[in-house]
């Protein structure tokens, strides 16, 4: 029997394999973004900024979401939100091409937070099957 919070189980379940992969996939996206929008694409001040450490904290759910660990996805869903925040506000502020990037962070965002809840719920449930106890929401 396979239990439902090991990597055997998350490999097995396609939902849980898809959410994993767009997870990271939002995440490197994010990263990639944040790395040409703050350096190369639309810096706020000509050559680059120190704005472009905020890439640094995404770095760190990587290894977490590879290695199927269900509290990194439960902390990103909460981090995902600063970001989202960020967007917003530059959508709002910012003309042009930055403005461009703020929306395509907001759209990253959210697929990430979808992802990170989608995994959580879909991991909990296969525990609760598992234990033979189905609670409803």
């Amino acid at each position: 029997m396979q239990v439902p919070d090991s990597p055997t189980f998350a490999r097995a379940d396609p939902l849980v394999a898809m959410t994993r992969w767009l997870a990271v996939g939002s995440t490197l996206a994010l990263i990639v973004l944040g790395l040409a929008w703050e350096l190369r694409l639309a810096p706020l001040r000509p050559g680059g900024s120190w704005l472009v450490l905020k890439v640094l904290p995404l770095c760190i759910p990587l290894a977490g979401f590879l290695r199927q660990r269900m509290y990194t996805y439960r902390w990103v869903s909460l981090l995902v939100w600063l970001y989202f925040t960020e967007g917003v506000v530059r959508a709002y502020s910012d003309r042009g091409l930055s403005g461009k990037f703020a929306l395509a962070e907001i759209v990253l965002c959210l697929a990430l937070f979808a992802a990170c809840v989608l995994h959580v719920r879909t991991r909990l449930r296969g525990r609760q099957a598992a234990a033979g106890t189905s609670h409803s929401p």
